[in-house]
């Protein structure tokens, strides 16, 4: 019989337990004494939860139906090994946005409404249905390895006939809420900053979705290959990191025209809280790593390639959290910081969503090589 081995006690194990501990503390005070645990108000409801959890959670989880599109709509083939970890991120990633929805909604209870009492005018409708469907669908895509490990090959074959239209859905799928996620704040022209406040939100939320989805799959792939002792595929992910540059651009060149033509430079040369942070976030989630990634040598190198996409990761994160926070604070005046309840349980969301990647690597064949333990 084989013993069992308790896991080695390491510091950042310990770490990431006492953030998993201490966040369901918060998580008891959250459910039992409600929202007053937050800095969350009336006049600013929407705070770290939804900046961070949900509409970074979301865009984080986009190198699903990226790569999806890459290898079964496209057709190229040679990215088919970067697409079982990518879909898996993505699932356990929207599993946790709804999780960080139910810490958010003051009655979570309710959050089923949205299946029976249907508003064709609201776009919050729109985004519930797409993130309920979209998760079942990136179910759907990760459930042939659950079978492949229980050697179910019948239920896989089956699955694997009716594969196509199930990526063609949920790239749909996620084409529509990606964008809508922006479409959220068009809504408050006069309680958010000029410079994030556009009517092109909803292009600017669904291309920074696909530049940050295709640095997730490099980001993901370089600490699971330090994670699980396994090869890491520099040839790919060199190509992805060229693709995603080529977003990069898109996004940033539209941005510009529309500063442009908006007459908002005018803001930028202020140079206030508002104007240095809009700066800050593009050079570090976007010129930065693009002028790295236009170079052939960069691309190829393990160890830039990967402070790139950390850098388009961070970017990404801390765009969303402008245009959710700081372009609302600014535009309304009213302060907001997250209280230490909510900054707790958004990090116990962060090492459940490791653990439990962790946990499944371990056990079904997400990766084409065995994984070391």
């Amino acid at each position: 019989m084989k013993a069992f081995n308790l896991p080695k006690i390491t510091f950042w194990r310990a770490v990431a337990v006492i953030i998993v501990m201490t966040g369901l503390y918060s998580t008891f005070l959250r459910f039992s004494t409600g929202l007053q645990q937050t800095a969350l108000k009336d006049s600013f409801p929407w705070g770290l939860w939804i900046g961070f959890d949900v509409l970074c959670g979301v865009g984080l989880a986009a190198g699903g139906f990226t790569i999806c599109a890459v290898t079964h709509i496209f057709n190229i083939k040679q990215f088919k090994p970067l697409t079982k970890p990518a879909i898996l991120t993505a699932f356990l990633g929207y599993v946790l946005v709804v999780v960080g929805l139910l810490m958010d909604l003051g009655k979570p209870w309710n959050i089923w409404h949205a299946i029976i009492m249907w508003n064709f005018n609201s776009v919050m409708f729109e985004v519930a249905w797409c993130v309920m469907l979209y998760t079942t669908v990136l179910f759907l895509e990760f459930v042939p390895v659950v079978l492949e490990r229980f050697k179910l090959y019948t239920l896989q074959n089956i699955l694997k006939k009716v594969s196509v239209p199930i990526y063609i859905l949920g790239i749909i799928l996620s084409t529509l809420h990606q964008s809508s996620l922006g479409s959220l704040f068009l809504i408050i022209p006069t309680k958010m900053s000029p410079l994030w406040y556009s009517s092109l939100l909803p292009v600017y939320f669904y291309l920074s979705a696909i530049s940050v989805g295709f640095a997730m799959i490099i980001f993901e792939a370089f600490l699971s290959a330090r994670a699980f002792d396994k090869e890491l595929e520099l040839n790919l992910l060199s190509k992805i990191g060229f693709i995603s540059v080529i977003v990069l651009g898109i996004n940033f060149a539209l941005k510009m025209i529309d500063l442009t033509f908006s007459n908002k430079w005018g803001y930028l040369a202020q140079l206030d809280q508002a104007s240095l942070l809009y700066i800050l976030e593009a050079l570090v989630g976007v010129i930065i790593p693009f002028f790295m990634l236009t170079s052939k040598k960069v691309r190829e190198n393990k160890k830039w390639l990967y402070i790139a996409s950390c850098m388009i990761v961070g970017g990404f994160i801390f765009n969303r959290l402008n245009v959710s926070i700081t372009a609302v604070s600014n535009g309304t005046g009213i302060f907001y910081f997250p209280s230490f309840n909510e900054i707790s349980i958004t990090l116990m969301l962060v090492v459940l969503g490791m653990w439990a990647f962790r946990l499944i690597v371990k056990n079904f064949p997400v990766f084409n090589e065995p994984v070391r333990s």
